[in-house]
């Protein structure tokens, strides 16, 4: 398996010798132009941007969440534009805590490619003293690649439903949406009914940095234990974004194989029919 989490030295390496292509993927959702706007004010040199909404989700739709997962076709051309193809690593980043990062991160494996995640995104770089720079990078297109999506590797609302109490829900959401305390983003407050608390910010150490390996795995063992197969493990968040920092958390674990419900939340309240679980 390659590497799944780099370091400043690494990347250095890999921009040295050409043989990646960064993406900063900084992104506000009370803001959705400010990630675009801080990119341009300095960035990692040679980094390209990805906006949330706008190249790592499709359209909204009635019955989708707030980030509906891109086609293939979408995906590949975004790739393409900006210079990715066969045989360089995409490397993500964001301003430190790998959130959206994450979410490139999983998309390129949803479509069968290998990525990585720079530890500490931006403020690792800026603590190591390096060098920004401003404004856009133009890349040179690549050839539009074919993609297909692997649909195994999620769970939708129906499976959620018909799965029952197979399934082992990981919500990433922070404890007070979780519990239904606060909302502040979409119409309903609360849980999917069983779904353990996981919030995506406990994988990291006080430093912004992912926690090392061993002591993940030994959170994650015990939070699933009983939970069966990994398989049956399901993320889900606000709209299938820091939902994936869990599952990528659980894989620098050395826990490989669980799944995303890629809707989340968001779709979830989208039928009144669906239970809703609060635990205030």
């Amino acid at each position: 398996m390659p590497h799944l989490l780099l370091s400043v030295d690494q990347l250095q390496t890999l921009l040295d010798h050409r043989r990646c292509v960064l993406v900063d993927c900084r992104f506000d959702l009370s803001n959705p132009q400010q990630g675009l706007l801080d990119y341009r004010e300095g960035h990692i040199p040679g980094a390209v941007y990805a906006h949330l909404d706008e190249h790592l989700s499709s359209r909204i739709t009635p019955e989708s969440g707030r980030h509906p997962l891109p086609g293939s076709k979408v995906f590949a051309g975004f790739l393409a534009s900006i210079g990715w193809h066969p045989g360089l690593l995409l490397v993500a980043y964001d301003a430190g805590n790998g959130a959206y990062a994450a979410r490139l991160w999983w998309l390129m494996r949803y479509f069968g490619l290998d990525s990585a995640v720079l530890d500490g995104g931006l403020a690792a770089w800026k603590s190591a003293g390096l060098e920004l720079q401003q404004g856009d990078v133009n890349s040179t297109p690549a050839s539009i690649p074919e993609l297909h999506a692997r649909e195994p590797i999620t769970v939708s609302a129906d499976d959620i439903i018909t799965a029952g109490e197979g399934l082992t829900l990981l919500d990433a959401r922070g404890a007070e949406r979780y519990s239904g305390a606060v909302e502040p983003i979409d119409s309903k407050a609360g849980h999917i009914p069983g779904a353990l608390n996981r919030p995506f910010t406990a994988n990291l150490a006080a430093s912004g940095r992912f926690k090392p390996a061993a002591e993940l795995r030994a959170e994650f063992s015990r939070l699933l234990e009983g939970s069966g197969e990994l398989a049956s493990v399901v993320h889900y968040c606000g709209s299938g974004v820091t939902a994936c920092h869990n599952l990528f958390a659980m894989e620098l674990a050395g826990l490989p194989g669980s799944r995303i419900y890629p809707g989340s939340w968001s779709e979830w309240i989208r039928d009144p029919a669906r239970p809703v679980e609060t635990s205030t």
